[in-house]
């Protein structure tokens, strides 16, 4: 047990607790991990399949181009606000942490609650389906021929081998988190190459620029959904004091300007109906350009999409475990592999999850993610007006988490009262759903014999054990 634990405790994950003897997770991410992780969870699918919703909602390029920057924007001041709270509450869990912190156990749980059983899941499961989407274009030339079937089993493999390599070393997690965003980083650097030499040549100037803004939508619900599709995310640090800010400040700005130059190219590239018409952007994109050079495109987005869901897995298992640990979640989830030293029972939970959704991908996800960033912001301004003088090793301007809260409400309510869909009150409901499920099982603790007796025998299958809490 104890080479076991200098083995693997090594690698960055878990260890001995100080004070007590238990194993204990540790924050172990530097810097340039930090920035990898940051970029890796950001560029995904999404700068590979969106800029054709976000085209769909705007109806312009130019005015496409705005909402890109504007999400750019958004994520920074956002990031620095989550900068703010993470130094405040250095503790393992994202928003779960700080409103169970700041609003009490009812907040967090109903975030936890969806975060576990539908958000992180089903982006895991749509960034899988789009991994498997480029990983099989070279064998269908025609997209629209691709067989569901195929699409869904690569899906559920790449799900299955990112559940192994987590389960087996964090520090293998992070470096292939490392090696896939360098092939982000390229594959985006060739797009915007690309592009750079079309416009050289003079090709797609006159509809890309002249008529840029031509037929822009002014509905308040289209732009809320062309919003929608520019979710960021970012994780747990070692130093959330110093490492989160520069992280921050290194990634969010690199991304968005990747971005706005990748949409540039595309929209030099390929006409409107082109963009609208493809189920493979980067495909697409790379026929008329590169020529024989053309697989370059999918493979390196298959890397890009893989380090996406990676990163996803690597960051959703950690909050289920923290939850797991204040009894929000079963108890089975806050162990780690005595070993291995990694939660083996957050990441398999997970993983069943994700499979399920991978047939049944659950949409207007960003509408729950909204509700969640925007009840996080006011923590922070819960903080500053009644905890005034809490020592704060960095500070973020005020006016930022309000045009934040500002920012959120809009795009929760705006899309209901534009253009109100079912799938709004389904998630609505989903998320009501969750307060029975506390009181029974978190406030009245309710324990079921027959789950104690499948935490003991699942416990001894896999190997795992209980954790202390971080000393923070």
């Amino acid at each position: 047990m104890e080479r076991s634990q200098e083995r693997d405790g090594g690698e960055g994950m878990a260890g001995r607790d100080p004070g007590g003897g238990g194993l204990q997770l540790r924050r172990q991410i530097g810097l340039w991990s930090a920035v990898s992780l940051m970029a890796g969870c950001m560029v995904g699918s999404g700068i590979f399949m969106l800029p054709q919703g976000v085209l769909v909602y705007m109806c312009s390029p130019g005015a496409s181009l705005a909402v890109w920057a504007a999400c750019g924007l958004l994520a920074m001041m956002g990031a620095l606000c989550y900068a703010e709270l993470g130094a405040l509450v250095p503790k393992s869990g994202g928003e779960y942490a700080y409103l169970l912190h700041i609003f009490g156990s009812l907040p967090a749980f109903l975030v936890i609650y969806t975060f576990v059983l539908l958000v992180r899941p089903a982006a895991i499961a749509a960034v899988s389906l789009s991994f498997a989407e480029y990983a099989v274009a070279p064998f269908y030339p025609v997209c629209s021929s691709m067989p569901q079937t195929v699409l869904k089993g690569v899906a559920a493999s790449c799900i299955l081998l990112l559940m192994l390599v987590n389960c087996w070393s964090s520090r293998l997690t992070t470096m292939l988190m490392n090696v896939c965003t360098v092939a982000k980083v390229f594959s985006l650097l060739v797009i915007v190459g690309g592009g750079a030499v079309v416009l050289g040549q003079g090709r797609g100037y006159t509809e890309t620029f002249l008529f840029a803004f031509h037929n822009t939508t002014q509905q308040a619900g289209c732009i809320g959904m062309a919003f929608y599709q520019g979710m960021w995310s970012f994780d747990e640090l070692k130093n959330p004091k110093q490492n989160l800010v520069w992280a921050v400040m290194i990634a969010i700005p690199l991304v968005t300007s990747l971005y706005l130059l990748v949409n540039l190219s595309y929209l030099l590239v390929l006409s409107s109906s082109e963009i609208l018409s493809s189920e493979a952007m980067a495909v697409s994109w790379g026929n008329q350009v590169l020529g024989d050079w053309a697989w370059l495109e999918p493979s390196a987005v298959v890397l890009s999409t893989f380090g996406s869901a990676n990163g996803t897995f690597f960051g959703g298992s950690r909050v289920c475990y923290a939850a797991a640990r204040e009894g929000h979640m079963p108890q089975l989830l806050s162990m780690v592999h005595v070993h291995r030293l990694t939660p083996t029972p957050a990441l398999m939970s997970t993983t069943a999850v994700a499979l399920i959704l991978v047939s049944t991908i659950v949409n207007f996800l960003s509408f729950l993610g909204w509700i969640t960033y925007g009840t996080t912001i006011s923590c922070l301004l819960y903080l500053r007006i009644k905890k005034k003088n809490l020592p704060r090793p960095y500070k973020v301007p005020t006016i930022i988490p309000l045009i934040m809260l500002l920012a959120s409400l809009y795009l929760v309510l705006a899309p209901i009262i534009d253009h109100p869909q079912i799938e709004f009150l389904y998630i609505f409901l989903f998320l009501l759903s969750g307060i029975p499920v506390y009181f029974l099982f978190v406030y009245c603790q309710c324990q079921l014999k027959c789950l104690q007796m499948a935490t003991l025998h699942l416990q001894l299958l896999l190997e795992v054990a209980p954790t202390t809490k971080n000393v923070d």
